[in-house]
């Protein structure tokens, strides 16, 4: 969509008109129309700000589709990330297989541009610089594809994988993956989320050559090696408020779960923020000065990592709760922004499901982790920081609420209180001068 222009004294849409015309442009129109049983799963800009606006789409069918929004009906670059055999993907029971067993692209996200040192292994030209691609599998797999829209090489958009994660775990971190986000740091962040609300921060580590052997399997058959997925810290999102047992027995299990989006930081590279039926978590990464310094180090020690992921925890907050019980209806976030402006400051913009627009305040991230969400006795290394507050039961929260309440109405009764006796007090003043007034008349005459 382009919106008109703004102009005026408050620099309003065509001059602060009530009412205005927008372009809309439809992308992939004849494309779904005449493929019904293709859906859309993630739509993204390419992030390149010298090239033409591009719209990337990610279908059901296992593939990226690049479109020039100057010819938005013809995709400008095909990218096949099917881990099935090229004749059966054409075929919807074919599909439907994958789906079942995960190997179906559910999220994709863009890394920083890579110049050619970092990419030599490619035998590229020195020239050349692509944008790392990183596509999520819904078994927990990534892969790792290099892609360039200027120029056509051979070895580039090739798809390698899955990328190794360490230390390496039975169900492969999860087999419901979501959503991945790659923050633009050095090295680079990959946030892996999943739909029971867990919340894997991998470090991206170029891997050693002896360290693969040819033992990770690729679709892109060449020597080259591929980087490696350090998990550094797992974090479990407290999507609902922790009832006390037996508060709610019709309920079995207090949790939920549901699709989670991930949206980078504008204003703070070490910051993410996760939509969700249950609101808005932000999640704040305090430990990435010291892991940097780690790396620059001359340490070898990769397993290291996890000694220094014990040693301070990322600060996650519930800036916004939408369904506070498991039994709530569902609300989840329709829209979602960061914005900086001179009279708002750092706010948080959020379309609610009854399409109501709120704009929250956006803190910077403390230095020190607060004891509360990283101390608390009990928080194991894989649990959430907030499950370190959900101690005391549903019903006490509320008593303290309460209580709190009920103060406060005191405090008020008691006012009124001091207020009416300063007015009969004034009354009775007056009506004892009136008396004396006319005592002292009768006594004249």
């Amino acid at each position: 969509m382009w919106l008109s222009s703004r102009w005026g004294k408050r620099s309003e849409f065509e001059g602060g008109r009530i009412h205005i015309n927008c372009k809309t442009i439809p992308v992939a129109e004849r494309f779904f129309t005449s493929s019904a049983s293709v859906t859309l799963r993630q739509a993204a800009w390419y992030p390149s700000e010298t090239e033409e606006p591009h719209l990337v789409l990610l279908t059901s069918d296992n593939t990226i589709r690049f479109y020039n929004l100057k010819e938005p009906q013809s995709p400008a670059k095909v990218l096949s990330v099917s881990q099935v055999d090229e004749e059966s993907i054409v075929h919807t029971r074919g599909r439907s297989y994958a789906a079942s067993l995960g190997e179906t692209a559910v999220a994709f996200d863009f890394g920083p541009l890579a110049d050619s040192p970092r990419l030599s292994r490619l035998h590229m030209k020195a020239e050349l610089l692509v944008y790392p691609l990183y596509i999520l599998y819904g078994n927990g797999e990534t892969f790792l594809s290099y892609i360039s829209l200027t120029h056509s090489v051979s070895n580039v958009g090739k798809p390698m994988g899955p990328l190794p994660m360490y230390p390496a775990a039975e169900d492969n971190y999860g087999y419901d993956a979501c959503a991945v986000l790659c923050l633009p740091c050095v090295p680079n962040i990959l946030v892996i989320a999943t739909e029971s609300g867990m919340l894997y921060h991998c470090v991206v580590l170029e891997a050693e050559e002896e360290e693969d052997g040819g033992a990770v399997e690729r679709w892109s058959r060449g020597s080259e090696t591929v980087p490696s997925l350090y998990v550094f810290e797992c974090v479990e999102l407290e999507l609902t408020l922790k009832l006390a047992a037996g508060e709610e027995e019709e309920i079995t299990e207090s949790d939920f779960t549901c699709p989670i989006r991930l949206h980078r930081d504008p204003l703070c590279q070490h910051r993410y923020h996760c939509t969700h039926e249950a609101g808005v978590h932000s999640v704040g990464l305090t430990w990435f000065k010291k892991l940097h310094g780690f790396l620059e180090s001359d340490e070898e020690d990769k397993d290291s990592l996890q000694e220094l992921a014990a040693e301070q925890r990322c600060i996650v907050e519930h800036i916004l709760c939408t369904r506070p019980l498991a039994n709530s209806l569902p609300a989840p976030v329709r829209g979602f922004w960061i914005v900086s402006d001179l009279s708002l400051g750092a706010t948080m913009i959020c379309i609610t499901s009854t399409y109501e627009c709120l704009l929250l305040p956006l803190l910077s991230i403390r230095p020190p982790s607060p004891p509360l969400l990283c101390s608390h006795p009990g928080v194991g290394s894989g649990s959430s920081p907030l499950r370190g507050l959900a101690e005391d039961s549903f019903e006490q929260h509320i008593r303290n609420i309460l209580q709190l309440e009920d103060l406060a109405l005191c405090r008020e009764e008691r006012k009124s209180l001091r207020e009416a006796a300063e007015r009969l007090a004034d009354k009775y003043e007056d009506a004892k001068y009136r008396q004396e007034a006319i005592i002292n008349r009768f006594t004249f005459l």
